[in-house]
């Protein structure tokens, strides 16, 4: 049977070598684990390991926190940069993959990108899943089949997975407003209507300690009007987390403008979409009053920097959106890289560019963007930060590789944002077991084969 990351176990003892707890780097912190997957205590200034503590050398961080992913766009990594073209473009690649998916091989593959994401000292994803039935629609015998694989993959690769199932009805916004009918790759993606979605995603089976299920609306093009409010209202009785897709590309943008006479954002805030359980996904292309709206309804924004450079979308108005007062996650979306260090420096530099100034966001507002919000934002506030009482979910970042050596303890949480990678992950525990020790992981022990066969099987 699958172990999920709160099976019951005896309480354990850690010690870093230095932390960051509160915003600041301490050194020598023990953090004590309960037989409940929490931390029980936290104590400072040890210089050296209890007896009975395991050493993890490094600075140690709270759990990283994936707050948008597409598993299966993995299998794309690599054969979508021969030649050229645009968004649109590269999405028919993405439905050649969609097709050959089944519950076992989305399994297998799903697997092997959470196994991934530990390597990279994520603890939590947060799975934006519309990939529901057969080629052609047909239903699984379980409707929830696709979704059911997802939740296995998690437990075996030892994270933890916010499921959040999307609807997507739609290929199109259409003349009127109604929605233009899937194309034959969408049909797997479709249940007709928000009220059979609804039907289907309410029979998901998300009852172990390591899932939560949440609710997606995949775009204004892919859910007609009339539809938004009925999935706006499952997330809202259930106190789910609820995501979408916004403004990732300005032909949504105009394609709305011109059958509803008003932006996306307006048209998700008029139909009760937009909460402080809500996040949006990349809101690239904004308005000066869309930002007003997102940051008027607390609703948070997950940015994706290295997708969005991968797909040529934009670089989309994060330091505006947070002035409004969105808070922001991060995510790594088709997972052109599985990297949540490089996606907080990303944001920074990509501002940077495009402001030709430097310092829009600290070290510790970028980690905070990583754990403690993206938690947030995926239905999980019990993580996030070194503390009692949280759940004991952590990863630690080596201070002695060739990309971090010589860094100084004042300035670890700097080292690590802004020179690290996945690759210096070197452990991540998640509910107080460890689930990847000095760099390998515990329960898949070739993850790059793992990859490869899952990948492979695909054709």
């Amino acid at each position: 049977m699958p172990m999920t990351p709160a099976t019951q176990q005896a309480g354990r003892t850690y010690w870093c070598e230095y932390a960051w707890l509160n915003g600041l780097v301490e050194s020598g912190v023990v953090l004590h684990t309960g037989a409940d997957g929490k931390i029980t205590e936290v104590r400072t200034a040890l210089d050296a390991p209890p007896q009975d503590a395991e050493p993890l050398r490094g600075l140690t961080l709270p759990g990283l926190a994936n707050a948008h992913s597409h598993a299966f766009h993995r299998a794309l990594r690599g054969t979508v940069q021969v030649g050229s073209g645009t968004f649109w473009t590269w999405r028919e690649t993405v439905y050649r993959v969609a097709s050959e998916l089944t519950p076992d091989s989305y399994y297998a593959l799903a697997r092997a990108v959470y196994a991934e994401m530990a390597l990279a000292g994520i603890t939590c994803v947060g799975e934006f899943h519309y990939l529901h039935h057969a080629p052609g629609g047909e239903r699984y015998d379980d409707p929830n089949a696709m979704g059911h694989a997802l939740i296995a993959a998690a437990a075996d690769a030892g994270i933890r997975i916010t499921l959040l199932d999307t609807a997507y009805l739609a290929s199109g916004i259409g003349r009127h407003g109604a929605g233009e009918p899937p194309t034959r790759p969408q049909l797997r993606f479709s249940d007709g209507t928000a009220d059979a979605w609804a039907e289907r995603a309410g029979g998901l089976r998300a009852d172990a300690d390591h899932v939560r299920a949440g609710a997606a609306i995949h775009s204004v093009r892919a859910v007609p009007a009339r539809e938004l409010g009925t999935v706006a209202e499952w997330a809202r009785t259930r106190s789910a987390p609820l995501h979408v897709h916004l403004s990732e590309q300005t032909a949504e943008n105009d394609a709305c403008q011109e059958v509803h006479g008003r932006t996306p954002t307006r048209l998700l805030a008029d139909h009760g979409v937009l909460s402080r359980r809500t996040t949006a996904v990349h809101a690239t292309h904004l308005t000066d009053g869309d930002i007003a709206l997102l940051g008027g309804a607390s609703t948070g924004v997950c940015m994706c920097p290295t997708t969005e450079r991968d797909l040529a979308d934009g670089i989309g108005p994060a330091p505006r959106l947070e002035r409004a007062g969105a808070t922001l996650s991060l995510g790594s979306d088709s997972h052109a890289v599985v990297d949540l260090l490089e996606e907080m420096r990303a944001m920074e530099l990509n501002e940077r560019l495009r402001a030709r100034t430097r310092g829009h966001w600290t070290a510790a507002q970028l980690l905070r963007a990583a754990t403690e919000q993206g938690h947030e934002a995926l239905g999980w506030p019990e993580s996030g930060r070194l503390e009692a009482g949280m759940l004991a979910d952590f990863t630690t970042v080596a201070l002695d590789s060739v990309r971090t050596a010589g860094a100084i303890a004042r300035t670890a949480a700097e080292t690590a944002v802004f020179a690290a990678t996945a690759a210096d992950v070197r452990h991540t525990v998640v509910g107080g077991r460890h689930i990847v020790r000095d760099g390998s992981h515990t329960a898949v022990p070739d993850v790059p084969r793992a990859l490869a066969e899952a990948i492979g099987a695909l054709g």
